[in-house]
């Protein structure tokens, strides 16, 4: 997989094992482990560690407790991953409260979630809030299905999206390229707000940095839309 993202010009991995019921979370021997891969992919790319957090209760809380736990590398940035079944009532309170303890939260993948694919217009309020929102590039390419697709494409449109992964588990299907979404990307917003949104904003991230390219998103109740960098 390594190999595959370098071929595409990639040049930096975050690694992201799941914490929830199922997968447990262990932040030390992680740590070891993307240590090991750095060595045997040497200088042609970076690893950084990160987690696949899912929002349930006693993760937020633990996450209040240990901000640096469950971060991408050293930084303020979570990638938060929300149920296929549910999603929580008080999930604006628990990004409030992450932000209060400085932690950043990155939405993924949103536009394959069943409940807010239909409802995108959310998705845009938390950017709005100060949500990084990340869409997965094959969803762009059609490799999710056409509800995925138009959602991506739907948010892309709305400015509501922040950067583009490759959501990646293996070389054969869920594969580490990235350069087909950033085609389909230009195609539907430009090739400055595509480069941002693979490379500026990413950058941006694993540097600990406020994103170059965060919009105002355009949300329906907008009179006129608009846009600003913040």
């Amino acid at each position: 997989m390594c190999r595959m993202a370098s071929d595409d010009g990639i040049t930096h991995m975050v690694a992201t094992p799941h914490a929830n019921d199922r997968y447990h979370y262990d932040r030390e021997y992680l740590e070891q482990l993307a240590a090991h891969l750095q060595e045997l992919v040497g200088d042609s790319l970076q690893i950084l560690l990160g987690c696949d957090f899912h929002l349930s209760y006693e993760n937020v809380q633990d996450a209040l407790a240990h901000p640096a736990r469950y971060v991408i590398g050293g930084t303020r940035y979570l990638l938060v991953e929300f149920s296929n079944f549910s999603i929580p009532q008080q999930i604006t309170d628990s990004f409030a409260k992450l932000a209060d303890h400085g932690i950043t939260v990155i939405v993924t993948h949103p536009e394959r979630n069943p409940i807010l694919r239909e409802h995108p217009q959310r998705i845009g309020e938390w950017a709005e809030q100060g949500c990084v929102v990340q869409v997965t590039g094959s969803s762009l390419t059609g490799f999710w299905g056409e509800r995925s697709r138009r959602a991506a494409q739907w948010l892309l449109e709305h400015q509501s999206v922040h950067v583009l992964a490759t959501d990646a588990h293996d070389t054969v299907k869920r594969v580490p390229i990235l350069s087909t979404a950033r085609e389909a990307a230009a195609e539907i917003c430009g090739e400055e707000v595509a480069e941002a949104l693979v490379e500026g904003n990413p950058r941006a991230i694993i540097a600990n940095l406020p994103l170059p390219y965060f919009p105002r998103p355009l949300l329906a109740n907008d009179r006129k839309g608009g846009s600003g960098n913040g």
